[in-house]
């Protein structure tokens, strides 16, 4: 500020001398036989105090349309942004829920998988044995059966020895007849009736078997049996009468 201060300065005092000089040249020149001085006049020099200069405000720029554009795509790409972190935070939680699923039906199979094989295993288990069961009980009807065949076997003989002795085959008997009869009997060995189931065809012949069983009456061994053979092979009894032969 100083420096351009002097020179104002200056430049008013070469302004002030060259004016004075062409006064002097256009109105008081005077012929060469004069002699003129010329003092230089003083002059008062003031500082000039210089408004102080405002500073400029500046104005907030209006945002051009390329910042507008440029803001509205950054907003735009914050945005997408923004949505492709909530999809992809969607689909790893939808990934994580659907893993969890699997998982828990994974383990619902192989809770079935494992209840089933062992109800599998309980039932082969319950099925061995029961085939063993059976197979045990098979064998021991078996041994049941022949035993009882035994026994009645035993009994048959009882019977047809009884009722040989008792019989008196008739004059008019011939080799070829028989004559087959149903014994009813009861748990005592007593006989209650008998029926001719076949006829020899010969009146004397049928009577004669008849009147055997009669005489007979009772097979009083028969007590000892057991109700089951008794009822299976005992309550009723056929017998076959012929001259050479009696049989069961």
């Amino acid at each position: 500020m100083r420096d351009s201060l002097s020179y104002g300065i200056g430049i008013l005092f070469s302004l002030t001398v060259h004016g004075m000089v062409l006064w002097v040249l256009v109105v008081g020149w005077q012929p060469a036989t004069e002699r003129i001085v010329i003092q230089p006049q003083y002059i008062e020099a003031k500082l000039v105090e210089l408004a102080p200069k405002k500073k400029a405000v500046k104005k907030p720029k209006k945002p051009s349309d390329n910042t507008a554009q440029k803001k509205r795509e950054k907003q735009k790409r914050l945005e997408n942004e923004k949505r492709k972190a909530q999809a992809l935070k969607a689909r790893r939680l939808k990934a994580q829920n659907k893993r969890k699923e699997q998982e828990r039906l994974a383990a619902e199979e192989r809770a079935d998988a494992e209840k089933k094989r062992l109800e599998e295993a309980e039932l082969q288990r319950q099925l061995i044995e029961a085939e063993f069961a059976e197979a045990i009980a098979a064998e021991q009807g078996l041994i049941n059966a022949q035993e009882d065949e035994i026994a009645a076997n035993s009994y048959r003989q009882l019977i047809q020895r009884r009722l040989s002795e008792n019989w008196n085959r008739p004059p008019s008997a011939r080799r070829e007849m028989e004559t087959t009869i149903r014994l009813q009997l009861v748990p005592t060995g007593r006989i209650v009736g008998v029926t001719v189931l076949k006829s020899s065809g010969d009146a004397a012949f049928d009577r004669s078997v008849e009147q055997a069983a009669f005489k007979t009456d009772q097979f009083v061994e028969l007590q000892n049996m057991s109700p089951v053979l008794f009822e299976k092979k005992f309550r009723q009894v056929d017998v076959a009468f012929s001259p050479q032969d009696l049989r069961l």
